[in-house]
């Protein structure tokens, strides 16, 4: 299931289905993050309980005397009222007791006499046999579980990625080389260091510490991002970094959009597509066009497709320019 498919599916969960749900992916593809998205959209509490750091004991609570009785305190990391979600991470690398203690907790929404409220819903997540320290799921814990597996999409980490900060040179790189978006066999694995989701935004963090700092993107910038993506993919979006100084400016683009140079390579009009599509408003689409219909009608179409996923972006639908391009390229966009 794709990133927007998985998130949808939450949102249905947590407001009406309540059925204990499972995700399934390699490291670094948004399982926690799209869990965590979707709390802060929803105004819902977040628990997030790292099923690697439980005992057994942590989700019963400690047992003390009551008259001629044992009574157990209600642990602090069970939700006690309101709605939210409990997340239990990273609960396929935690020990079969570990494991096991979670069997009620899932199925029955208590663990002993400690009961979640009916306002709150279970997720877990964790990796995949083979993908790094990980426990055979019990299959009577397994058959509590709606299970979902979550494969990394470019497009749909675009659209994340255009509203959450990331640069552009991260976004245009992984539109000409979408197969960098993810890359890691568990077979043949040997470095530290992999592409993914998360290590690119690791890398776009990086990237805009070193702009803002005005320092070089050769040498050390090579490295760091070395260590976050690794040695391959680090090679190439540094040399992809160093495009984009031949690229025209946004503003140079507004000033003479008939006229100003569009440069030649697929990687260069990634970079160009990018640069616009992020910047694009419904005051300014009138006159972006005018550049925008030189391109590529691929190109174009991809410019479009990206600034209606960015919040400015959306408003160009509400303009005359707008609606003359999309009828001239109904062909290209139904």
């Amino acid at each position: 299931m794709r990133a927007r498919e998985l998130k949808s599916f939450i949102e249905l969960m947590v407001e009406d289905l309540r059925e204990p749900l499972f995700i399934w992916g390699p490291p670094g593809v948004g399982k926690s993050a799209i869990v965590k998205q979707v709390a802060m959209e929803k105004g819902l509490q977040l628990i997030d309980l790292r099923a690697t750091l439980l005992d057994p004991v942590d989700l019963r609570g400690v047992p003390i005397p009551e008259r001629d009785e044992t009574v157990w305190l209600r642990p602090s990391i069970l939700p006690k009222d309101g709605r939210g979600i409990l997340f239990l991470d990273e609960l396929t690398s935690a020990p079969p007791l570990v494991q096991a203690a979670c069997y009620q907790l899932v199925l029955d929404r208590r663990v002993g006499e400690h009961e979640i409220p009916p306002g709150w819903s279970i997720v877990a997540a964790g990796n995949r046999e083979g993908e790094g320290v990980v426990f055979r799921m019990p299959a009577p814990l397994a058959n509590r579980f709606v299970h979902i597996e979550l494969e990394p999409n470019l497009d749909d980490w675009v659209e994340w990625a255009l509203n959450a900060g990331i640069e552009d040179e991260v976004i245009a790189f992984l539109r000409f080389r979408p197969e960098l978006l993810f890359r890691f066999d568990p077979v043949r694995f040997t470095e530290k260091a992999f592409p993914t989701p998360r290590t690119w935004e690791k890398a776009s963090r990086v990237l805009t510490v070193f702009k803002k700092k005005n320092l070089s993107l050769d040498g050390m910038f090579f490295e760091v991002i070395r260590g976050c993506v690794g040695e391959g993919p680090a090679a190439e979006f540094c040399s992809y970094c160093r495009v984009w100084s031949k690229i025209p400016t946004f503003e140079e683009i507004l000033l003479d959009p008939e006229n100003v140079r569009i440069p030649d390579g697929l990687d260069v009009q990634y970079a160009v597509v990018t640069m616009i599509s992020r910047r694009v408003t419904k005051d300014n689409f009138p006159v972006l066009r005018r550049f925008i219909e030189r391109l590529e009608e691929e190109m174009q179409v991809l410019v479009i497709k990206q600034a209606l996923q960015t919040v400015e972006g959306k408003g160009i639908t509400q303009t005359r320019a707008f609606v003359e391009w999309a009828s001239k390229h109904a062909n290209l966009i139904l």
